[in-house]
């Protein structure tokens, strides 16, 4: 089970391997630039963040080492205890979890804090990659049962409160479900209701009734219609993103040159917003530079789903692959003034270890799928 053959290493995907680390190592430099100035005004190591992520990459390859080298199809084995562990640390949070900015989402192990929601995300591809393979488990009305699955951890999450993660879980659910040949009839159904519902809690939210949805998540949610109704409160961190995204121009105002970056009118620059710094600093240019290479990220991923060997490791590819789209599509979204502010970070260039480690297990799963694809490519 641990041993890869020889003949496996000719399917290596070096090319996503290689785009993985420029992300990474364009992620420190977009991370120094957007840290340095505030670090040093308060004579602090101005590489801090950089070496943070610094550990956490390595963390993260180790993790992505460890997952390439066992055969991906023995984990079917393994999802019942995934989930329940899963739920067990999700659970935890609540009795043992830090908070910060509002939310418990944490959880310390002396110098090492972990975040189960983003344990959560694999953890979900995996078991939901288990159930779908078989067709059975998708006829009729019989698609609601991954739903169910779901929605206890999604529940968990919304609890800490962690909306953002909680719309990556419904994205990535009606993604595999979809390439596992669920009837599209179906899931504009369970869409539909699941959207009416979504209104019917932020109404009742903010009438009173009841408080399912906290007040600042919904002005999360409300404020990108229009962010200058409270352009000092609500609104200004899609203000200031929005300003510096189009002061950056064609070519930008250049690297660590950043005005709104620099001066710090732009708020978690280093985190929610890094791709608003890349904007100002590098312009049209680097940005569409930076998305291609997402892009071909995702190509990458699709492609080692389509020649996976069997349905779980399509399942798992296809998983993965939509987990990177979707946290892309919201964050540059949000960025620009046209998705909801979320907290969502954008995979490999955001400031993180718990975040970087878990994309990085992602990229061990796509390439564990490669590795045993159903033939080998010369």
């Amino acid at each position: 089970m641990i041993e890869v053959p020889r003949r496996y290493w000719r399917n290596f995907d070096w090319p996503l391997l290689i785009a993985v680390i420029a992300l990474i190592a364009f992620g420190m430099l977009i991370i120094y630039s957007a840290s340095f100035s505030k670090q040093i005004s308060l004579n602090r190591d101005p590489f801090y963040y950089v070496k943070r992520q610094a550990i956490g990459a390595v963390i993260g390859f180790i993790c992505l080492a460890a997952v390439l080298i066992i055969d991906y199809r023995a984990w079917r084995r393994w999802t019942k205890p995934i989930y329940l562990i899963t739920i067990g640390l999700l659970g935890a949070i609540f009795f043992l979890g830090t908070s910060a900015y509002g939310s418990q989402r944490w959880i310390g192990f002396g110098p090492l804090t972990i975040q189960p929601s983003e344990i959560a995300k694999i953890a979900l591809i995996v078991i939901l990659a288990k159930y779908l393979e078989e067709e059975n488990n998708i006829a009729g009305w019989k698609i609601l049962i991954p739903f169910a699955l779901v929605s206890i951890p999604m529940a968990l999450i919304l609890l800490q409160p962690d909306l953002g993660t909680s719309m990556i879980f419904i994205g990535i659910t009606f993604s595999m479900l979809f390439l596992a040949g669920a009837r599209v009839k179906h899931l504009v159904i369970i869409g539909l209701t699941g959207l009416a519902v979504g209104c019917a809690a932020i109404f009742a939210s903010m009438q009173g009734w009841i408080e399912i949805i906290k007040p600042y998540q919904i002005n999360r949610l409300l404020v990108f219609i229009n962010p200058h109704a409270d352009p000092t409160n609500t609104g200004w961190n899609v203000i200031q993103s929005m300003i510096a995204i189009g002061s950056g121009g064609f070519l930008g105002k250049g690297l660590f040159s950043g005005t709104q970056n620099q001066l710090r009118f732009l708020p978690a620059n280093h985190t929610d917003f890094v791709f608003s710094v890349v904007a100002e600093e590098l312009g049209f240019v680097g940005s569409v530079g930076l998305l291609l290479l997402y892009l071909f990220l995702i190509w990458r991923g699709l492609r080692i789903a389509i020649l996976a060997k069997d349905s779980f490791g399509m399942l798992l590819a296809a998983g993965c692959t939509s987990m990177f789209f979707f946290h892309l599509i919201i964050n540059v979204g949000m960025t620009l003034g046209i998705m909801p502010v979320t907290g969502l970070p954008l995979p490999f260039v955001t400031y993180g270890g718990n975040t970087l480690m878990t994309n990085l297990i992602a990229i061990g799963i796509l390439l564990n799928v490669g590795l045993r694809r159903k033939k080998i490519m010369f």
